[in-house]
């Protein structure tokens, strides 16, 4: 993914499923990165049930676990699948709906600061080799784009809302990813 694919907060090269649960951040700020995973059903994957969450289209009938997410109005900026596909939600430079109820370094609602970019995967199963190329890719270029973002302002959900969220789990490898970003 060379470098200036990003154009008005869309990375060209990211399959795009527009996400209407978003709206405009109120400083036009992006100074943290979020990492997060996600599965659906939990522990499922390569299904496209995610993408329907994030539109706002889930159907609930289709596992018995939807239907808690019945009405839920979230979404993401960015989703790396198991393949390395990556696919793009909402532009970078308005506010996804991904961090819910969090804080970092004192300041409240990440959301209106932050990128969310999700792995499919659980705390537990690991990641695999594409997801990490693709995530070291795509947070080289959001560096690039957003010069607020640096190795210092990227965390795990776990960081932001501790005791609500735990990923992306105990298999993501910190050391791997940010060794990498801190090499370029």
């Amino acid at each position: 993914m060379p470098k200036g694919l990003l154009e008005q907060g869309w990375l060209a090269s990211a399959r795009k499923c527009i996400s209407p649960h978003f709206n405009a951040r109120p400083d036009n700020e992006v100074s943290l990165l979020v990492i997060h995973n996600i599965s659906l059903p939990a522990g499922c994957f390569g299904l496209g049930h995610i993408d329907g969450l994030f539109q706002g289209c889930l159907d609930i009938n289709a596992d018995e676990s939807f239907t808690e997410l019945a009405g839920l109005q979230v979404s993401a900026h960015f989703l790396i699948r198991r393949d390395g596909e990556v696919v793009q939600y909402v532009s970078c430079d308005d506010r996804a709906w991904h961090a819910g109820v969090s804080e970092h370094n004192g300041r409240k609602g990440c959301n209106d600061f932050a990128l969310g970019i999700e792995l499919e995967g659980t705390d537990s199963s690991g990641y695999t080799d594409e997801q990490y190329q693709q995530l070291i890719l795509l947070t080289l270029e959001l560096m690039a784009q957003y010069p607020m973002l640096n190795v210092n302002n990227i965390v795990g959900h776990c960081d932001i809302a501790p005791g609500r969220k735990t990923d992306p789990g105990f298999s993501f490898d910190w050391p791997r990813y940010k060794h990498a970003i801190a090499g370029n």
